[in-house]
């Protein structure tokens, strides 16, 4: 079990230097980090967001980075640090060292929020999450369909990375969609 953790953790370790997985923040944004996203996402109104995310493996990614497979892995590929500090890996399991420097994300808390969904200091308040527009005018990326979802996935599961077996779209997804219940 931990090494398929480390193998599928590891699937994005060298696949930066193509196509960044973080969203990049806008001009005055800046990241939140999971724990000021979370309290409001983990109710079942909210379709359990975080729950979600915490039984993933994304919330693993940079766990799997801490190993000594991860860092034989790093090695090989001529990586002059571990695994869990070379930008290379922590770029898809975690976040950038430019990105943490100027957020509260914290790289242990792996693939979160914002990576996908963009820096929540816009439209991280309540007021602003109850409108979709006003969200989305407020710096979050949503995506128009399941193409413009498997786009972002790719950025980092992806042929580039040391470990990548194949990655199957249609599973992977299942495994962390995390759609908000209609309200009446």
């Amino acid at each position: 079990m931990k090494q398929a953790v480390v193998l599928l953790g590891l699937v994005a370790c060298v696949a930066y230097p193509a196509a960044s997985g973080v969203a990049q923040a806008s001009a005055g944004s800046t990241y939140v980090g999971v724990k000021a996203c979370g309290p409001c996402h983990k109710t079942e109104k909210s379709g359990n967001q975080l729950g979600l995310w915490e039984k993933s493996k994304h919330a693993q990614a940079y766990t799997a980075l801490t190993t000594a497979q991860a860092n034989d892995i790093a090695k090989s590929k001529g990586l002059a640090k571990p695994a869990a500090e070379s930008p290379e890996c922590l770029e898809c399991h975690a976040i950038t060292a430019k990105v943490a420097a100027d957020s509260k994300m914290d790289p242990k808390d792996g693939v979160q929020c914002e990576a996908c969904h963009g820096p929540g200091s816009g439209y991280r308040s309540l007021s602003v999450m109850k409108d979709r527009a006003k969200s989305i005018a407020g710096g979050m990326t949503a995506y128009k369909d399941k193409a413009a979802i498997e786009v972002q996935c790719r950025k980092c599961h992806n042929e580039r990375s040391p470990t990548m077996k194949g990655f199957k779209y249609d599973e992977s997804w299942a495994k962390i969609a995390h759609p908000t219940p209609k309200t009446p």
